[in-house]
């Protein structure tokens, strides 16, 4: 009979062009791969082949002929010793078919008892060999499994039950697997499924242990089996019944695309290799030696798979799949599956550097402009002409002073003051005109609205318009002629406004001061600069208005950093910390409250939709934390208690924090997108007519989708400022001192205090008997930037 099935199979290779059987080409590829490895898996049957070597290899059809028919002799002789023993077969049953023939039914599953092998699924990704021990209740059964672990198992958990083995010992477990290994070679599938397509005849496993094995003693059919539940090629379950089935060869067709995808499987899995041992080789390469950023981005699939171990890291992919591919690189890399390996792997390769700023990547903010932004730009630059030309005012014979941080990339305002005759001062606020660019509505427009605002943290500056056209025509220029719209007002002698005006200007800026350097010169109070000492004395006067107006002093410390080298490990971290009650940072603030007043007023009096800003006052009695000290103690528990502030888009809100009766925001044009908006239409007035760019219903629903976005911008500032305070208080000498103010009382002695030095609020345990507003001594314990957790403790 097994003489039968190798001539069958040299009848498949001279017929192969008619009916189903498999291509001549496909059978010939299979023989070619028949190799001495091969035929020694052959030997441990019991087949007895010459090996063959060089020239006696065949070469040739009927050299291949040849072959099968010496396989055919064997298999002959190995029927005959098989018929000589009694197979071990599984309990047969029989049953009547609808023609009324008595067949077997292959699918009857054995009852369980003790000492049967039985396969089970253990997990989704595990299967194990194990022996029947006892009942567990009225279906469940306790087994020991190959591991030597005793369980309890469902019925539905099985997935074979080895035929012929009664009172197995389960200490032979281990011997019957390594038996088992030595037979387990998927080619052999290959032979059987050729055979069994030509007949189109459906399978058991205990048949196809006849069929590759030459019998179906339990160790045959388990390796049958197993090979059969693990083939993903050949054969397909025709019918399942409980732990039997019974399998069907595929058509060729299917078992060729098949091949076709195992393959394309196969080099995938080959460049997922290589990309791990990338992965590795730049982990491992010193810090100097990690591949360019650029380098992982060259190849589409490489990208691919950094693409999704980014969102990984960030919690934000964009599919299943992509989180799952992300996954199995963590596993290959030997690395738990966490948002925080997969950040820790990207800043081992160098693909991050160690102080990515993550909220970043996770809000997903436009950066850099994009090629179609920057040329519009540049158009407008070269291109645009200036229709306020013939109605500006020359203002250069002014002395300009422009007052900024040092690092200010470019510049919205500038302050000038002369003194009056009558003895009165007049001072002009001076604002950058991006208006003399850009239209309403244009692409540069529209990009700017998507913004809302620059964004400014101490590693880089985003800007809302591109570069050039910020700082090469908006931003005001020192000692060049600059395009400005200038808000000019007479003060009274008590600080309030005598008379306004608002105008298309030109200017020559005098001085780029930073606040220290303005400071100085307040100090130094000299003569040559008595416009400086002007604007300091109507600053004053402004203020001690604002307060007998109602006006709030919310005053605090404030905290810059810019970061030196962000991309390295270490960079240089310069922190600054401004009090906002230091003389030259109350001169311009006080100056830009008086602009957004007369603005405010200006548009009031003109009907001019403008985005109104207002704040009610809430009631506060200001003399209820008179028993505080003066200054951010004070501060802080005031702003606790304030109301949020409101916008009209008609006519002016009364901002009572700040005791005016109107605020517009018009001083920072080119970084906030809102104050461009109040340019556009006190710009549309001053042209002569009321057509505005913008009804109040438009710019209320223009400020809904900016403030949400500036929302957006300010969480990621704040929390950009917070990790690089941390991590300069990390590198701090340990032990170190510092100095903090008690600013309220969170939870019983858990205190929210404020350190001086470094403007930096955060909690801590203060000890008896200490009271808001009292100083406390505190050192740093702990201090890990990446978790956002600083760890203070008072020093007694």
């Amino acid at each position: 009979m097994m003489s039968v099935r190798a001539i069958n199979g040299c009848f498949i290779i001279r017929t192969a062009t008619t009916g189903g059987a498999p291509p001549v080409s496909l059978f010939r590829h299979r023989i070619q791969r028949l190799r001495a490895s091969h035929l020694r898996e052959f030997s441990k049957l019991g087949f007895g082949f010459p090996l063959l070597r060089g020239n006696d290899a065949p070469s040739c059809p009927s050299c291949i002929h040849s072959l099968v028919e010496s396989v055919s002799q064997e298999l002959e002789s190995v029927s005959r010793r098989k018929r000589s023993r009694i197979s071990v077969r599984a309990s047969v049953k029989v049953k009547l078919t609808s023609y009324g023939e008595v067949v077997e039914d292959k699918l009857v599953n054995q009852e369980l008892e003790a000492g049967l092998l039985l396969e089970f699924k253990k997990d989704p990704e595990r299967v194990l060999l194990a022996v029947t021990h006892r009942p567990d209740g009225k279906k469940n059964w306790m087994v020991f499994d190959q591991n030597g672990v005793s369980s309890s198992i469902k019925p539905q958990q099985i997935t074979y039950i080895v035929p012929g083995v009664y009172n197995f010992d389960h200490t032979r477990l281990s011997d019957f697997l390594h038996r088992a290994q030595d037979n387990l070679d998927p080619q052999l599938l290959e032979f059987a499924w050729m055979e069994l397509l030509e007949k189109n005849k459906p399978v058991t496993p205990e048949e196809l242990a006849e069929i590759i094995y030459g019998r179906s003693d339990p160790l045959e059919s388990y390796c049958a089996h197993f090979l059969l539940s693990k083939d993903e090629l050949y054969f397909s379950v025709l019918e399942s019944k409980g732990s039997r089935s019974i399998y069907s060869p595929r058509r060729t067709e299917q078992v060729e695309e098949l091949l076709r995808r195992q393959r394309v499987k196969e080099a995938e899995e080959r460049e997922f290799q290589e990309f791990i041992q990338l992965l590795k080789s730049a982990k491992n390469a010193p810090s100097h030696s990690k591949p360019p950023k650029s380098s992982w981005l060259a190849n589409d699939k490489v990208r691919e798979n950094i693409d999704s171990l980014k969102a990984y890291a960030i919690d934000a992919w964009a599919s299943i799949d992509q989180r799952k591919l992300a996954g199995v690189i963590l596993k290959s890399m030997g690395l738990q599956k966490t948002a925080v390996s997969a950040l820790n792997l990207l800043i081992d390769i160098g693909y991050f550097p160690v102080h990515v700023n993550l909220d970043l990547l996770k809000l997903n903010l436009p950066t850099d402009h994009s090629d179609a932004i920057v040329e519009a730009a540049e158009v407008l630059l070269s291109e645009s002409s200036d229709i306020d030309a013939a109605r500006r005012i020359d203002l250069t014979h002014l002395k300009v002073y422009a007052i900024d941080v040092d690092e200010a990339d470019e510049l919205d305002d500038a302050l000038s003051a002369t003194r009056l005759q009558d003895g009165r001062i007049k001072i002009w606020i001076h604002v950058a005109d991006p208006a003399r660019y850009v239209t309403p509505g244009s692409k540069v427009d529209r990009e700017a609205r998507r913004r809302g605002t620059s964004v400014f943290l101490p590693t880089a500056t985003y800007p809302m318009f591109p570069e050039k056209l910020a700082m090469e025509g908006m931003s005001l220029r020192q000692g060049e002629i600059c395009n400005a719209v200038s808000v000019s007002v007479v003060l009274r002698s008590d600080g309030c406004i005598a008379e306004y005006s608002v105008e298309n200007s030109i200017i020559r800026p005098t001085y780029m001061l930073t606040y220290e350097s303005a400071a100085e010169l307040l100090h130094m109070n000299l003569q040559e600069e008595v416009e400086l000492r002007l604007l300091s004395e109507a600053a004053f006067l402004r203020s001690q208005w604002r307060h007998e107006q109602g006006a709030v002093d919310t005053t605090t410390l404030e905290t810059r950093i810019k970061v030196v080298n962000p991309e390295d490990p270490e960079p240089l971290i310069n922190l600054y910390v401004e009090n906002q009650a230091d003389p030259a940072m109350r001169l311009v603030f006080e100056m830009m409250i008086l602009c957004g007043e007369v603005v405010a007023t200006f548009g009031s009096q003109h009907n001019i939709p403008l985005p109104y800003r207002g704040q009610p006052q809430s009631n506060i009695d200001v003399s209820a934390f008179a028993h505080l000290p003066e200054g951010p103690v004070r501060s802080a528990s005031i702003v606790k208690v304030m109301r949020a502030a409101e916008m009209n888009f008609r006519c002016p809100v009364r901002h009572g924090v700040l005791g005016i009766p109107g605020y517009v925001q018009f001083t920072s044009p080119i970084r906030r997108y809102m104050d461009l908006t109040a340019h556009y239409q006190i710009k549309a007035f001053l042209r002569g007519g009321d057509n505005f760019p913008f009804s109040a219903g438009e710019l209320e629903g223009i400020a809904a989708s900016v403030n949400m976005q500036n929302r957006v911008v300010r969480k990621l500032c704040n929390s950009g400022l917070r990790y690089w305070v941390i991590e300069f208080l990390r590198r701090q000498q340990k032990g170190k001192k510092y100095t903090a103010l008690i600013l309220r009382f969170v939870k019983d002695r858990i205190a929210s205090l404020l350190l001086v030095e470094v403007g930096f609020q955060a909690t801590a345990w203060v000890s008896e008997g200490k009271q808001v507003g009292d100083e406390v001594e505190v050192r740093v314990e702990e201090a890990h930037p990446r978790d956002d957790l600083i760890l203070l403790k008072e020093v007694l």
